[in-house]
Protein backbone atom coordinates (compact mmCIF):
# COMPACT_ATOMS: atom_id res chain seq x y z
CA UNK A 1 0.00 0.00 0.00
CA UNK A 2 2.96 2.35 0.93
CA UNK A 3 4.39 1.49 -2.41
CA UNK A 4 1.56 2.37 -4.43
CA UNK A 5 0.72 5.64 -2.34
CA UNK A 6 4.46 6.42 -2.99
CA UNK A 7 4.04 5.76 -7.37
CA UNK A 8 0.78 7.68 -6.99
CA UNK A 9 2.32 10.94 -5.37
CA UNK A 10 5.48 10.50 -7.45
CA UNK A 11 3.07 10.29 -10.84
CA UNK A 12 0.72 13.32 -9.80
CA UNK A 13 3.06 15.42 -8.60
CA UNK A 14 5.55 15.20 -11.15
CA UNK A 15 3.11 15.88 -13.91
CA UNK A 16 1.48 18.90 -11.57
CA UNK A 17 4.92 19.96 -12.21
CA UNK A 18 5.75 19.77 -15.56
CA UNK A 19 1.92 20.68 -16.46
CA UNK A 20 2.42 24.17 -14.27
CA UNK A 21 5.76 24.48 -16.47
CA UNK A 22 3.37 24.51 -19.36
CA UNK A 23 1.07 26.49 -18.09
CA UNK A 24 4.05 28.93 -17.59
CA UNK A 25 5.42 29.15 -21.36
CA UNK A 26 1.80 29.88 -22.31
CA UNK A 27 1.71 32.67 -20.16
CA UNK A 28 5.04 33.66 -21.68
CA UNK A 29 3.50 32.97 -25.06
CA UNK A 30 1.55 35.95 -24.33
CA UNK A 31 3.66 37.91 -22.79
CA UNK A 32 5.83 37.79 -25.75
CA UNK A 33 3.21 37.96 -28.73
CA UNK A 34 1.93 41.58 -26.91
CA UNK A 35 5.72 43.06 -26.77
CA UNK A 36 5.85 41.91 -30.54
CA UNK A 37 2.49 43.02 -31.52
CA UNK A 38 3.94 46.76 -29.54
CA UNK A 39 7.44 46.42 -31.58
CA UNK A 40 5.44 46.01 -35.11
CA UNK A 41 3.08 48.93 -34.42
CA UNK A 42 6.16 51.27 -33.15
CA UNK A 43 8.25 49.93 -36.35
CA UNK A 44 5.05 50.69 -39.38
CA UNK A 45 4.07 54.05 -37.36
CA UNK A 46 4.29 57.40 -39.60
CA UNK A 47 7.46 58.07 -39.79
CA UNK A 48 8.88 61.50 -38.18
CA UNK A 49 12.16 63.74 -38.03
CA UNK A 50 14.71 62.76 -35.82
CA UNK A 51 14.42 64.35 -32.36
CA UNK A 52 16.36 66.69 -30.95
CA UNK A 53 17.10 64.54 -28.20
CA UNK A 54 17.56 60.66 -28.73
CA UNK A 55 16.59 58.11 -25.97
CA UNK A 56 17.60 54.65 -27.11
CA UNK A 57 14.96 52.93 -24.65
CA UNK A 58 11.82 55.53 -25.87
CA UNK A 59 13.16 55.81 -29.40
CA UNK A 60 13.72 52.15 -30.33
CA UNK A 61 12.08 51.01 -33.24
CA UNK A 62 10.90 54.93 -34.27
CA UNK A 63 10.26 54.97 -37.51
CA UNK A 64 12.24 58.40 -39.06
CA UNK A 65 12.61 59.63 -42.28
CA UNK A 66 15.70 62.07 -42.70
CA UNK A 67 17.25 64.09 -45.28
CA UNK A 68 21.31 64.39 -45.03
CA UNK A 69 24.39 62.99 -46.63
CA UNK A 70 25.56 59.76 -46.49
CA UNK A 71 29.02 59.70 -46.11
CA UNK A 72 32.27 57.89 -46.97
CA UNK A 73 34.29 55.81 -44.21
CA UNK A 74 31.80 52.88 -43.92
CA UNK A 75 32.05 49.79 -41.58
CA UNK A 76 31.31 46.25 -42.42
CA UNK A 77 30.10 43.95 -40.27
CA UNK A 78 30.02 40.06 -41.05
CA UNK A 79 26.82 38.89 -41.53
CA UNK A 80 24.98 35.31 -42.99
CA UNK A 81 21.71 35.51 -45.14
CA UNK A 82 19.71 32.31 -45.28
CA UNK A 83 19.97 31.20 -48.85
CA UNK A 84 22.58 33.66 -50.17
CA UNK A 85 25.06 33.27 -47.78
CA UNK A 86 27.99 35.50 -46.32
CA UNK A 87 27.96 39.14 -46.58
CA UNK A 88 28.40 42.11 -44.56
CA UNK A 89 25.55 44.62 -43.16
CA UNK A 90 26.99 48.27 -44.71
CA UNK A 91 27.14 51.21 -41.85
CA UNK A 92 27.72 54.29 -42.76
CA UNK A 93 28.10 57.99 -41.46
CA UNK A 94 24.75 59.89 -42.19
CA UNK A 95 24.66 64.12 -41.65
CA UNK A 96 21.76 65.29 -41.42
CA UNK A 97 20.82 68.69 -42.59
CA UNK A 98 20.81 70.19 -38.83
CA UNK A 99 24.87 69.35 -38.73
CA UNK A 100 24.14 66.20 -36.44
CA UNK A 101 25.79 62.97 -37.25
CA UNK A 102 24.22 59.13 -37.12
CA UNK A 103 24.85 56.19 -38.71
CA UNK A 104 22.92 54.36 -41.29
CA UNK A 105 22.48 50.37 -41.77
CA UNK A 106 22.40 50.84 -45.37
CA UNK A 107 21.62 47.30 -45.64
CA UNK A 108 23.58 43.53 -46.80
CA UNK A 109 26.19 43.15 -49.48
CA UNK A 110 27.57 40.35 -50.73
CA UNK A 111 31.32 39.01 -49.01
CA UNK A 112 32.36 39.60 -52.92
CA UNK A 113 30.68 43.32 -53.45
CA UNK A 114 32.51 44.48 -49.75
CA UNK A 115 35.27 46.74 -51.00
CA UNK A 116 32.90 48.01 -53.92
CA UNK A 117 32.60 51.81 -54.19
CA UNK A 118 28.84 53.18 -53.20
CA UNK A 119 26.81 55.66 -53.88
CA UNK A 120 27.49 58.47 -51.07
CA UNK A 121 26.01 61.74 -51.03
CA UNK A 122 23.11 63.74 -50.80
CA UNK A 123 19.76 61.28 -50.20
CA UNK A 124 16.26 60.93 -47.90
CA UNK A 125 16.47 58.04 -46.13
CA UNK A 126 13.55 56.14 -44.17
CA UNK A 127 13.78 53.58 -41.70
CA UNK A 128 14.10 52.88 -37.93
CA UNK A 129 16.09 53.59 -35.09
CA UNK A 130 17.35 50.23 -33.42
CA UNK A 131 19.97 49.67 -30.84
CA UNK A 132 20.88 46.26 -31.33
CA UNK A 133 21.92 43.46 -28.34
CA UNK A 134 24.50 41.52 -30.83
CA UNK A 135 28.03 41.80 -28.27
CA UNK A 136 28.83 39.11 -25.84
CA UNK A 137 32.26 38.09 -24.10
CA UNK A 138 32.13 35.75 -26.86
CA UNK A 139 32.07 38.43 -29.34
CA UNK A 140 35.80 38.83 -31.34
CA UNK A 141 37.11 42.37 -31.49
CA UNK A 142 36.62 44.14 -34.67
CA UNK A 143 39.75 43.78 -37.72
CA UNK A 144 40.39 47.21 -37.60
CA UNK A 145 42.47 46.47 -40.65
CA UNK A 146 40.68 44.58 -43.11
CA UNK A 147 37.48 46.69 -41.57
CA UNK A 148 35.10 43.36 -40.23
CA UNK A 149 33.26 44.02 -37.49
CA UNK A 150 31.57 40.61 -36.30
CA UNK A 151 28.31 42.64 -34.38
CA UNK A 152 26.56 45.50 -34.66
CA UNK A 153 28.08 47.68 -31.27
CA UNK A 154 26.63 50.92 -31.85
CA UNK A 155 28.12 52.76 -29.04
CA UNK A 156 32.28 51.29 -30.78
CA UNK A 157 30.96 52.01 -34.09
CA UNK A 158 29.43 55.78 -33.13
CA UNK A 159 33.46 56.50 -31.96
CA UNK A 160 34.60 54.88 -34.75
CA UNK A 161 32.70 57.02 -37.63
CA UNK A 162 32.82 59.95 -35.07
CA UNK A 163 29.05 60.27 -34.99
CA UNK A 164 25.81 60.19 -32.65
CA UNK A 165 25.73 56.86 -31.01
CA UNK A 166 22.43 56.41 -33.12
CA UNK A 167 21.70 53.90 -35.79
CA UNK A 168 19.00 54.42 -38.48
CA UNK A 169 18.66 51.16 -40.30
CA UNK A 170 17.21 52.01 -43.54
CA UNK A 171 13.36 51.05 -45.22
CA UNK A 172 14.10 53.05 -48.13
CA UNK A 173 16.57 55.40 -49.99
CA UNK A 174 16.69 57.55 -52.69
CA UNK A 175 20.48 56.64 -53.22
CA UNK A 176 20.73 54.07 -56.24
CA UNK A 177 22.49 50.93 -54.44
CA UNK A 178 21.99 48.18 -56.46
CA UNK A 179 24.35 45.86 -54.43
CA UNK A 180 23.06 46.80 -51.36
CA UNK A 181 19.64 44.77 -50.20
CA UNK A 182 17.90 46.88 -47.19
CA UNK A 183 17.17 44.55 -44.11
CA UNK A 184 14.68 46.83 -42.75
CA UNK A 185 13.93 46.35 -38.72
CA UNK A 186 11.62 43.30 -37.90
CA UNK A 187 10.10 41.20 -35.32
CA UNK A 188 10.89 37.83 -37.17
CA UNK A 189 14.70 37.70 -35.50
CA UNK A 190 12.95 38.29 -31.95
CA UNK A 191 12.86 34.75 -30.31
CA UNK A 192 9.46 33.27 -29.80
CA UNK A 193 9.83 29.39 -28.60
CA UNK A 194 7.32 29.38 -26.00
CA UNK A 195 4.64 27.32 -27.32
CA UNK A 196 7.08 24.48 -28.70
CA UNK A 197 8.34 24.81 -25.11
CA UNK A 198 4.84 24.42 -24.07
CA UNK A 199 3.99 21.62 -25.95
CA UNK A 200 6.98 20.14 -25.00
CA UNK A 201 6.18 20.17 -21.24
CA UNK A 202 2.41 19.14 -21.56
CA UNK A 203 3.90 16.20 -23.96
CA UNK A 204 6.29 15.10 -21.27
CA UNK A 205 3.32 15.27 -18.28
CA UNK A 206 1.09 12.61 -20.82
CA UNK A 207 4.37 10.58 -21.01
CA UNK A 208 4.65 10.82 -17.29
CA UNK A 209 1.08 10.27 -16.33
CA UNK A 210 1.28 7.76 -19.01
CA UNK A 211 4.33 6.15 -17.63
CA UNK A 212 2.85 6.51 -13.50
CA UNK A 213 -0.18 4.77 -14.21
CA UNK A 214 1.31 1.69 -16.33
CA UNK A 215 3.51 1.11 -13.04
CA UNK A 216 0.31 1.38 -10.51
CA UNK A 217 -1.35 -1.15 -13.33
CA UNK A 218 1.82 -3.58 -13.45
CA UNK A 219 1.36 -3.29 -9.00
CA UNK A 220 -1.73 -3.99 -9.53
CA UNK A 221 -1.39 -6.93 -11.47
CA UNK A 222 1.44 -8.34 -9.55
CA UNK A 223 -0.44 -8.33 -6.28
CA UNK A 224 -3.34 -9.92 -7.75
CA UNK A 225 -0.84 -13.01 -9.36
CA UNK A 226 0.65 -13.37 -5.93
Amino acid sequence: MRRTLFLLIIGLGGAAILISLGVWQVQRLAWKQAIITDINMRITATPVALPETIDPIADAYLPIVADGIVGDGELHILVSQKDVGAGYRIIAPFKLQDGRQIMVDRGFALATAKDTERAIGQATVIGNLQWPQETDSFTPAPDMNANIWFARDVDAMARALQTLPALLVVRTSSLDEPEVSPLPVDTARIPNDHLQYAITWFSLAAIWLGMSLFFLRRRGASKVES
